[in-house]
C-alpha cells in the first residue's frame, strides 16, 4: 500500500485520468473529491461490503420470485376455470328452466 501525506486542496493522480483531491479536513474526517471517467466505478468500501453480503444472503435464500409468480398464476387460472364452469352450469339451469316453462 502506498501511503501519502496530502494537505487541503492537494491531490494525487492515478493512471492518466483519475484525480483524487483533499477538499476539506475536519477533526477525524476528510472530504475527498474524485474525478474519474464515467466508466470507472467509484464506491465506498463499506457500501461494497454491504452489497456483497446482501447478495450472499439472497443466493442462500429459499425465496424464488419466479416460483411465486408461477404459483400465483396457477392459482388464478385454477379459480378462473372453476368460475367459468359455475357460470356454465347456471346457464344450463336457465336453459332447463325455460324448457320446463314451455
Amino acid at each position: 500500500m502506498l501511503v501519502l501525506t496530502r494537505k487541503q486542496n492537494e491531490g494525487i493522480i492515478i493512471g492518466d485520468d483519475i484525480v483524487v483531491t483533499v477538499l476539506d479536513i475536519e477533526k477525524d474526517k476528510i472530504r475527498l473529491g474524485i474525478q474519474a471517467p464515467r466508466n470507472i466505478r467509484v464506491i465506498r468500501e463499506e457500501l461494497l461490503v454491504e452489497i456483497k453480503e446482501e447478495n450472499r444472503l439472497a443466493v442462500q435464500s429459499d425465496y424464488n420470485p419466479l416460483d411465486l409468480m408461477m404459483s400465483q398464476l396457477a392459482d388464478k387460472n385454477g379459480s378462473g376455470e372453476h368460475a367459468d364452469s359455475d357460470s356454465d352450469s347456471d346457464i344450463a339451469c336457465d336453459d332447463n328452466d325455460s324448457d320446463i316453462e314451455k
